[in-house]
């Protein structure tokens, strides 16, 4: 199986996507719930996953178009660390509101203005974290390159990001995946149905 069928099947199998009626954090209802924590679980998927991450950048743009690594905790801040190590850049990370004691920064590592950053997240789905992170490395006047995350729920994220001028990529996406695991038999065409109408109602 290729690798562009396995990482759906890979998924399914550990239950990192589940199907069936879930709430969301953001209080919409969902057909569908990823849960990429449990990837690191698995080390052999996870450095596969991770390569094709780091492969992904290189081909939108390029390894040395960017000098830092920053995430949005929690569940991306695993997955920035292993790119950090293995692209060999140094990695910051963006809380969602200050810290209330200590410095009360908003950005976590040592990082000087100007400098060029890639955004990482797991999944994407209003934009909303990645926006918050993008706001708080502009005011501290530093240039946000691209985002990357590595499932892409298409409810709005790329246009968010794009509004800001910042280009949103993915390793995959809720329609590529949900179609393999249809060909695959494993959601009906009446789950699939669910899932791009929810894409469409976003």
């Amino acid at each position: 199986m290729d690798l562009v069928k396995e990482f759906p099947m890979f998924l399914h199998e550990t239950g990192a996507i589940k199907f069936g009626s879930f709430k969301l954090s953001s209080g919409k209802d969902s057909a569908y719930y990823v849960d990429l924590r449990i990837i690191p679980s698995f080390p052999h998927q996870f450095r596969k996953m991770i390569k094709l991450l780091q492969n992904l950048i290189s081909e939108k743009i390029g390894l040395y178009g960017f000098d830092y690594i920053a995430s949005v905790p929690t569940s991306g801040l695993v997955i920035a660390s292993a790119l950090a190590i293995e692209t060999v850049k140094p990695l910051v990370y963006i809380r969602q509101k200050p810290k209330d004691y200590g410095t009360g920064s908003l950005i976590e590592g040592k990082i000087s203005q100007n400098s060029r950053v890639i955004l990482v997240d797991d999944v994407g789905t209003t934009g909303h974290s990645l926006m918050s992170a993008i706001k708080a490395l502009k005011d501290a006047k530093i240039q946000v390159v691209a985002a990357f995350v590595v499932v892409n729920r298409l409810e709005g994220a790329k246009e968010q990001l794009a509004s800001e001028n910042v280009r949103l990529f993915e390793l995959t996406d809720i329609l590529e995946i949900s179609n393999i695991l249809n060909e695959q038999k494993i959601i009906d065409e009446s789950m699939f149905n669910r899932i791009k109408k929810q894409m469409n109602s976003s």
